[in-house]
């Protein structure tokens, strides 16, 4: 049996920093940061549950993010 695969490390980044920030901002913050993905959402998007290593995820209402989580 193979051995399982280690995941590539995040950036270690502190979610609430994003919040209140305008959506392109917090954008390029997140990718100045090191994350490969940002995912931006407006509230009450449908989405999947699956983990993804090196996404972060914004909440977005009026231009501003009002959630932030990775995965």
């Amino acid at each position: 049996m193979a051995p399982l695969p280690t995941p590539p490390a995040q950036p270690e980044d502190n979610t609430e920093s994003y919040l209140g920030l305008a959506a392109q901002e917090a954008e390029d913050r997140a990718r100045e940061r090191g994350w490969t993905v940002v995912r931006a959402l407006q509230p009450g998007t449908v989405i999947t549950m699956e983990y993804m290593v090196g996404r972060l995820n914004f909440e977005v209402d009026g231009g501003k993010v009002i959630r932030c989580w990775h995965g």
